[in-house]
């Protein structure tokens, strides 16, 4: 540049006179400072990438990929539209969200002992699935004060929130009266349930799902734990059965899972042939739910005709069921087997492990100590749970829960299954 006779500073670019003047050496590259991996990576250049910038951002908490639209069709089980109709009802009262909801129980699906018309049905059972348990019940608690007791009202939704924690991590509100039903209702934190159906950490959560339900607000990422639940009852069950078996004798071993070392079992409080009641009457449901899991996994077939189930007994076979038990259950298995390696004959894990499990997948005693490991696993959390319906229902609503839970005790002490 240079200054001109008017003396103001020009702008316009000045030629070189001399046509040899080398060009100037291009700009240097700006260093590259590498960034923090705590710094999210820019987004892949595409040609929505224009239009994006104008989009308002949003969570970088990604939701689950939406599932393929069969996927876990064999949860979806039916029910009279009348049925149907009434459930949703009654969750649509609710004002917190819920995220899943079903229905399960005697109320929804006919069990020996219940005549569908009879004046003394039992309630409607609900679980809900919440994001922040907390909140729920603060809203909750606004909304519906007379679904809990008196002290839950007077202490907030920080103490229920503190409560339901405790043990498997469920609240019940029972003896709540909705669209003229009788309902009791649990609630867990979607964080929770997903846990345990993975897991089997209390099987409280689980155990209950291994039986017919009835969905009523779905989510993507528990119909996705949901099959993996289901899944690992029936490999269960099969380490605990001979190669031959019937269909019933399946659904029973399933069914029984979330009683094994429940209290309730052992106490006056509940009905010695549950089991088997829920079995008789609810054969088509347990089928659907079980029977296209169970052709897909190695070694079992299932006869379309006649119910009978044989799987292989070779201990190659059944360690593929084995290693794949949820993670609590594994390990207690594992713990008891390590402690008795020379005892039974078996190779240590350190020096062989595969050695190791097919041997364990063979041995006559692990449908047993499966059995009873899952036994230890109910137990606690179950009583927990006994004991926390106290807190949460009041001594009126506890005695009123307590005493139709002696009747069915009672009805069913000298009388055998149908």
């Amino acid at each position: 540049m240079r200054f001109s006779s008017q003396g103001h500073l020009s702008t316009e670019p000045i030629s070189s006179t001399n046509p040899n003047t080398p060009l100037p050496p291009p700009p240097a590259a700006p260093l590259r400072v590498p960034r923090s991996r705590l710094v999210p990576s820019p987004r892949p250049a595409n040609s929505h990438a224009s239009k994006s910038s104008e989009l308002p951002r949003t969570s970088s908490r990604r939701a689950l990929p939406a599932l393929p639209h069969n996927f876990g069709a064999n949860q979806l089980l039916s029910v009279p539209s009348t049925t149907r109709a009434l459930l949703e009802g009654i969750v649509a009262q609710f004002d917190a969200p819920i995220r899943y909801a079903f229905a399960y129980g005697s109320g929804v699906f006919e069990q020996d002992g219940y005549q569908k018309h009879d004046p003394d049905r039992p309630m409607l059972d609900f679980m809900f699935a919440v994001s922040h348990p907390g909140h729920w019940h603060s809203i909750n608690l606004a909304r519906n004060p007379s679904h809990y007791a008196l002290h839950a009202r007077l202490f907030g939704s920080d103490f229920v929130s503190r409560m339901q924690a405790l043990g498997p991590g469920v609240w019940f509100n029972p003896y709540v009266t909705i669209n003229g039903v009788t309902v009791k209702y649990g609630v867990t934190s979607i964080d929770t349930l997903c846990s345990d159906l993975l897991s089997w950490r209390t099987l409280y959560l689980a155990g209950r799902m291994h039986k017919p339900l009835r969905i009523i607000r779905d989510d993507a990422r528990v119909r996705l734990t949901q099959q993996v639940n289901l899944t690992s009852a029936l490999r269960t069950a099969l380490l605990t059965l001979p190669t031959h078996f019937t269909e019933r004798e399946l659904f029973e071993r399933i069914a029984g899972i979330s009683y094994s070392g429940d209290p309730r079992m052992v106490l006056p409080a509940e009905n010695r042939h549950k089991v088997s009641n829920i079995v008789s009457k609810q054969a088509d449901q347990f089928r659907e739910l079980y029977r296209r899991l169970a052709v897909g996994l190695p070694g079992v077939k299932w006869e379309a005709v006649g119910g009978g189930v044989e799987q292989e007994g070779d201990p190659k076979t059944r360690v593929l069921h084995l290693r794949k038990l949820p993670a609590e259950l594994l390990d207690r298995v594992d713990r008891w087997y390590a402690l008795r390696t020379e005892e039974l004959g078996m190779p240590g894990k350190e020096a062989d492990e595969a050695a190791y499990w097919v041997a364990m997948a063979g041995h006559a005693r692990l449908g047993t100590v499966i059995m009873d490991e899952m036994k230890n696993i109910v137990r606690y959390p179950a009583t927990v749970q006994t004991v926390k319906g106290l807190v949460s229902a009041g001594i009126g609503k506890s005695v009123r829960y307590g005493t139709g839970k002696m009747a069915k005790w009672w009805l069913g002490r000298g009388i055998g299954p149908a």
